[in-house]
């Protein structure tokens, strides 16, 4: 009797425990459940251009929706590679996302023999985020006031032109790049780390022409007569420079050279992580307050499912490797 009461006991023992166990790998799952901790988003530009603004504003709709703590990292260079490849080096687990740019993600892959990640194989597109306009900006001092005075400048004096971009391989260079090999000039590059930096040293003189994909600066400049405002690098006219003629109005027809951004993880990010990012992202990219904001620098939201970014990404690397081959666009 005895013993078959403490058999007894040892048995509910044994429940109780594995109850216990249960109860604790529950809540262990339970405190598990994403986000947990503190998400990264990795901007691969400098502070106050549009991949910033945009990358923040992203940055703000996970937190919100989540309840988590959403903090941005900016890691500038190679014109936004350095910051890519820090997304497909990351762990894929959610917690390290980033926002690719049209120079990272589809020029890059053309323009570079070996770039330190795939593309394809090492991210993971999330949602497109927006597209913004962009265009040729000269220093008052420059002999010239729209496209044509530009070009027939640099043909009167090869080489000694010079125009900066955010950086080697954005689509700000290769619109330059794609345009002097149109038009048969030479111009000279000068990349910077992002678009803050090449408008204060267009603003400073130390170069005469930049191109531009942030218009808000660009805008108000040309407003107050600090900038004189060349060309429009898209297909149609920017609303912030409604005055200002495209590049393809003045002579150069099919000219299209915007600059798009979207949200990326690291290729293994689990697919409901994903779902959770596109679905709170894409609602705040649809609201009023998502193209207001955006309108203020030249862009507008650009909401789109995993598989549409991955498609865009697709063609866009296709075309700019037939653009750059057939340019002989070389990466200095």
């Amino acid at each position: 009797m005895t013993q078959h009461f403490s058999s007894r006991r040892r048995v509910l023992a044994l429940a109780a425990l594995t109850t216990l166990g249960a109860a604790a790998t529950g809540s262990v799952l339970a405190a598990e459940a994403y986000p947990s901790k503190t998400i990264k988003v990795i901007v691969p530009f400098a502070p106050g251009g549009p991949t910033d603004i945009m990358g923040r504003y992203v940055a703000k709709a996970i937190g919100d929706a989540l309840k988590q703590t959403v903090v941005v990292e900016n890691r500038a260079g190679a014109g936004g590679n350095l910051g890519t490849d820090a997304v497909a080096k990351a762990a894929p687990d959610g917690y390290t996302l980033g926002i690719g740019a049209i120079s990272s993600l589809a020029i890059a892959p053309g323009l570079y023999a070996k770039l330190p990640y795939q593309v394809q194989k090492d991210l993971a597109p999330v949602t497109m985020v927006g597209i913004a306009k962009g265009a040729i900006l000269a220093h008052p001092s420059a002999p010239f006031n729209d496209l044509k005075g530009m070009l027939a400048y640099a043909k009167a004096n090869p080489g000694k032109l010079s125009y900066a971009s955010s950086g080697i391989g954005t689509a700000n260079h290769l619109a330059g790049e794609y345009l002097q090999s149109l038009a048969g000039v030479d111009l000279q590059h000068v990349p910077y780390k992002g678009t803050a930096q090449a408008v204060q040293d267009l603003l400073a003189g130390n170069v005469l022409v930049s191109v531009e994909s942030s218009l808000t600066s660009a805008a108000q400049h040309v407003q107050s007569g600090k900038l004189k405002a060349i060309a429009v690098t898209s297909a149609s006219r920017a609303k912030l420079l409604p005055n200002v003629p495209t590049v393809a109005e003045q002579g150069f027809p099919g000219f299209d050279v915007p600059t798009w951004f979207g949200l990326i993880a690291p290729a293994g990010t689990p697919k409901d992580v994903i779902a959770t990012l596109n679905r709170v992202v894409t609602e705040a990219l649809k609201s009023a307050d998502a193209a207001e904001r955006f309108a203020q620098i030249g862009a507008e939201p650009q909401p789109t499912t995993p598989e549409q970014f991955a498609s865009t990404i697709r063609d866009e690397t296709a075309r700019w490797s037939q653009v750059i081959q057939r340019a002989n666009i070389k990466p200095e």
